[in-house]
């Protein structure tokens, strides 16, 4: 969300854009991550021996905490944050195209005023 908002702000993107960009930039991080956590979890959860019984509980809860985290992470969120945009929008009363409403041309792209001419030299 964090990415989202600044790609709004930084290139003027609509909502669904921003969202969209920033999860194709993040997915790799944090699939890497909740699988790495994952997979150092399942011998845990799926432990087998002397006091297994009392680990394998906390093991499972572990291993679908974070798949869970990941199905919010990955679709909760980013449909959560497009949802928000629209219901303020709709709040606002602004009935403009996300396309017409977000779009701001950046400082770095606007071309500065033109001088006035035909004044006096001095």
């Amino acid at each position: 969300v964090d990415g989202a908002l600044q790609l709004q702000r930084e290139r003027g993107l609509t909502p669904v854009d921003a969202i969209v960009e920033a999860c194709v930039v993040r997915f790799r991080p944090i699939m890497m991550t909740s699988f790495a956590a994952v997979f150092a979890t399942l011998p845990i959860a799926m432990a087998s021996g002397e006091g297994a019984e009392s680990r394998a509980p906390i093991g499972l809860a572990v291993v679908g905490g974070l798949l869970f985290s990941q199905l919010l992470t990955l679709y909760v969120t980013p449909t959560f944050f497009v949802s928000l945009d629209r219901a303020t929008r709709f709040l606002r009363g602004d009935r403009r195209k996300p396309e017409e409403a977000f779009y701001t041309e950046p400082e770095s792209r606007k071309t500065p005023p033109p001088l006035a001419s035909g004044g006096a030299a001095g």
